[in-house]
């Protein structure tokens, strides 16, 4: 091991052992998301907090005593941040914004305003935000393809080539100083070139450097005046985590050209008229006085001084900072490139500059850039690796991480095929990965200035648990057609209320089976009250406490709650099954628009104050509880998702089917209502047995999975009176149908037909919410951790399957089943499973 190794673990062991102290929100946590924000400490914490109770801190566009001290911070603050930059106050000026963003349009507001327009370039590598401005610059912008690009183009401007309208011929060219897609560092010597010709050429072009990234981590020097970028924009919680703020540091050379914006805000003038006459004196003393709009962020700003002492006392320098950020990325990226599946195909396609290099922090910042691929080269789903992450308490960024020229160009996705995805249903945070054999987005894994080598180690593992194949050997499992008495109904649930708990059709009950599921599933749901989204587990694992349940005789859905109840919260509420206009009386309910799993729905909002403030007290958050109605049509309809149309196979790696398959198993117009895919979901209490049995074989302490996670409708088991040991688990995965033979007689909750055949849509596929317990609210890595080793197939995990009413031998449009009906699973090929 060489001195300088030494050195870097000493600075680590540092890092650890300040971690547990500082950063106490990290304890089995491991955070790689850092390009998004860092995170602040707890020492930041208690001094901005001591600050804030030692001091009175007005409004500063006033005179009284606590205004003038506010005004001192504030300038105090400001001139600090640009020595941080090594920026002489007497050649620049910072402008406080919101964030990075916020210092871009500043700009483009001001460049917008240009007599004669102004000419736009930017690097393909720049944030969304960057691209962005190109729409008031439009259609007068270029995009940048490569370095080489500017290059040639900062050539050409020294023969006034460049493109340029007409006018004033006023040009802008930004670019970031850091990719916030992989980390690769540009060059930062174009905005002194491009100054230099300009001085040359009498040129009126502008440099914008994006340096958010790039100052998470590492120093900027703005020192030499001559080289500096006209504007640069930042984030300070990118540096410390907090506060919320951000800057547009300014040559004060330049800045005379941000004066075109019109727009005044308060604070940025002397003198306004708006009655007889309307004129403004705007204030002409600094820069930023003109430009910072109204009142600023007094706290936050005080906060961004708190910021720069702790982060100083924890860490030392910034280039302290970018030498072990540098030394731990490196360790990452030599970790995740030697990773090999057991035929020798690579495990990781990381998206690494070829200039660049993680052993030189001049060209690489502290960011990796990735997907993971099977060993038959199949891309993994990188919604199923979040999933894993989620579970073991692992923070990284995925998808097209706001950098669409830089994802577009690492993952060759042309314009036409960014065109078909979004026709086809692509949406930005949705799951899907992968079209036409290439992938939608990436993995990100960003490093900071409180990361470990231990982050990094445990990362690889999890690489190396989940999607590194080994020499395991395959498994064969028998698809034997079951005799019609193998199996039966073991139990019926509904869940009437959306992602809360569900209850159990007594036995003795036949139910009915509508086009759309099981009477009185999945009909109600949660939304938030402000965003109109629909609640779910996922981030409210205390919805499993709520449990409805259904009183026929009273005409009620009665509602109760397995947990503590807040104050004055009652016991019970009840809502009316009858859809009879008449319950809605008095504005009992009215309709909004709300969206379940990616699509809009009409539904109606009960706003009685005793149902609303039931839910809201119990689950914290304000809430309504609505309605989808059976009978929902238009904007409300719903219906199977498209991918169920097809057979997607399960179990395994590679699937086998027989030609008699059919293509499509459901027509296009399955109706749900607020299910997430189908109308009926189906598992095995054999599989389940399976899975819990690999469970307890890989951890004797592992927690078996009960069959309330996986929120079935229906659980079939083998017939009591089977030989023992011919538990067929996952049979259910070869088959076409079910059919359901009633032993039960003609009621009045289900008609007459004796025989319900279910169409098999296709298989589930599974997220963490399986691993909430549904008897407590409380989150386990179980099972979807072993599941995820076990029926993964094509990156995606799945467990259970859909269902839907497929017809009737008596005719009519529903069906019925009750607990004890005998069921025959109907096949449709043979599946041979890799392991």
């Amino acid at each position: 091991m060489s001195f300088q190794d030494d050195h870097y673990l000493a600075y680590n062991d540092k890092i650890e052992t300040l971690r547990a102290r500082e950063f106490p929100m990290l304890k089995d946590s491991t955070y790689l998301d850092h390009a998004g924000t860092t995170l602040y400490s707890k020492s930041l914490i208690d001094d901005f907090s001591e600050n804030m109770m030692s001091n009175v801190l007005g409004n500063p566009h006033s005179a009284s005593p606590s205004s003038q001290l506010s005004a001192r911070w504030i300038e105090n603050v400001r001139l600090r941040a640009l020595r941080l930059f090594h920026a002489d106050p007497n050649d620049f000026d910072l402008v406080f914004v919101a964030n990075a963003t916020a210092g871009i349009k500043l700009v483009a507001d001001a460049f917008r305003e240009c007599p004669g327009g102004y000419w736009y370039g930017y690097h393909k590598d720049a944030h969304t935000s960057l691209i962005g401005v190109r729409e008031v610059a439009k259609p007068n912008s270029r995009c940048f393809e490569s370095d080489a690009a500017v290059e040639t183009w900062l050539d050409t401007v020294i023969n006034n080539q460049y493109d340029s309208v007409g006018g004033e011929g006023i040009g802008l060219f930004a670019y970031p100083a850091q990719s916030n897609m992989n980390g690769r560092r540009l060059p930062l010597d174009w905005c002194g070139r491009l100054r230099a010709l300009k001085q040359k050429t009498g040129n009126r072009l502008y440099s914008l450097l994006d340096a958010a990234a790039l100052v998470s981590t590492c120093p900027l020097d703005l020192s030499d005046n001559s080289r500096a970028p006209d504007f640069t924009v930042l984030s300070f919680y990118k540096i410390f985590g907090f506060p919320d703020l951000g800057a547009l540091i300014v040559r004060k050379a330049s800045g005379r050209i941000l004066q075109c914006r019109k727009y005044f805000g308060g604070g940025t003038v002397e003198v306004v008229t708006c009655l007889e006459e309307s004129w403004h004196i705007r204030k002409d003393h600094t820069l930023h006085e003109q430009l910072e709009d109204g009142t600023l962020p007094i706290h936050n700003i005080i906060a961004l001084n708190s910021a720069m002492d702790v982060h100083e006392r924890l860490f030392g320098t910034l280039e302290q900072i970018s030498a072990h950020t540098s030394f731990l990325t490196n360790r990452l990226y030599e970790g995740l490139e030697i990773l090999k599946h057991n035929n020798g195909a690579s495990v990781c396609h990381i998206y690494k500059d070829a200039k660049s290099s993680y052993e030189d922090s001049s060209s690489q910042g502290p960011t990796v850039a990735l997907n993971l691929q099977d060993s038959q080269g199949a891309w993994i789903s990188i919604t199923e690796i979040e999933k894993l992450a989620a579970i073991k308490n692992m923070h990284l960024r995925s998808g097209g991480l706001c950098n669409p020229g830089g994802v577009a160009s690492s993952l060759n996705l042309n314009p036409w095929e960014l065109r078909r995805n979004f026709s086809a249903g692509q949406r930005c945070g949705d799951e899907i990965d992968a079209m036409g054999g290439k992938p939608t987005g990436m993995l990100r894994l960003s490093l900071g200035a409180m990361s470990t080598l231990e982050d990094v180690q445990t990362f690889l593992n999890f690489v190396k648990e989940f999607f590194v194949k080994d020499g395991e050997v395959s498994q064969q499992v028998s698809m034997e057609v079951p005799s019609p008495t193998n199996f039966n109904i073991e139990t019926l649930v509904i869940y009437p209320i959306k992602s809360c708990g569900g209850w159990r059709i007594p036995f003795d009950v036949s139910w009915v089976i509508n086009p759309e599921g099981l009477e009185w599933d999945r009909e109600w749901c949660i939304v938030h009250q402000g965003s109109k989204a629909a609640l779910s587990q996922k981030r409210y694992p205390k919805m499993a406490l709520l449990r409805p349940a259904i009183d026929i005789k009273a005409g009620v859905m009665r509602i109760r709650c397995a947990d503590v109840l807040p104050p004055s919260c009652p016991s019970e509420i009840t809502v009316p099954l009858s859809m009879d206009p008449s319950v809605f009386q008095n504005d009992d309910a009215i309709n909004c628009t709300s969206r379940v799993c990616g699509d809009a729905i009409t539904a109606q909002v009960y706003t009685s104050t005793l149902i609303t403030n039931f839910f809201t007290g119990i689950l914290g958050v304000p809430c309504y509880l609505t309605r989808f109605p059976p009978q929902g049509s238009g904007l409300s309809a719903r219906h199977a998702k498209a991918h169920l149309q097809r057979h997607q196979a399960i179990s395994g790696r590679k699937v086998t089917l027989q030609s008699e398959i059919r293509e499509k198993y459901r027509p296009l117009t399955t109706p749900i209502l607020l299910s997430n895919e189908s109308p009926i979901l189906i598992i095995s209490r054999s599989s389940l047995n399976r899975l819990n049995e690999i469970i307890k074989s890989r951890s004797p302490a592992g927690k078996a999975a009960s069959a309330q996670v996986f929120r079935a409708n229906i659980i079939i088991a083998e017939d009591p009176g089977s030989q023992p040991g011919v538990e067929q688990p996952y049979i259910e995965d070869s088959w076409q149908s079910m059919t359901v033979h009633s032993h039960d007689v003609p009621s009045r909750t289900a008609p007459h037909n004796n025989t319900t055949v279910l169409d098999i849509l296709g298989p589930c596929r599974r997220c963490q919410m399986v691993c909430v317990d549904q008897g407590t609210g409380e989150k386990n890595e179980e099972p979807f951790v072993t599941l995820a080793k076990t029926r993964r197939v094509d990156g995606k995990v799945y467990f259970g399957m859909h269902a839907g009413l497929a017809g009737l031998t008596g005719g009519g449009g529903s069906g019925s089943v009750r607990v004890g009906d005998k069921v025959l699973g109907v096949r449709r090929g043979e599946v041979d499973i890799e392991g």
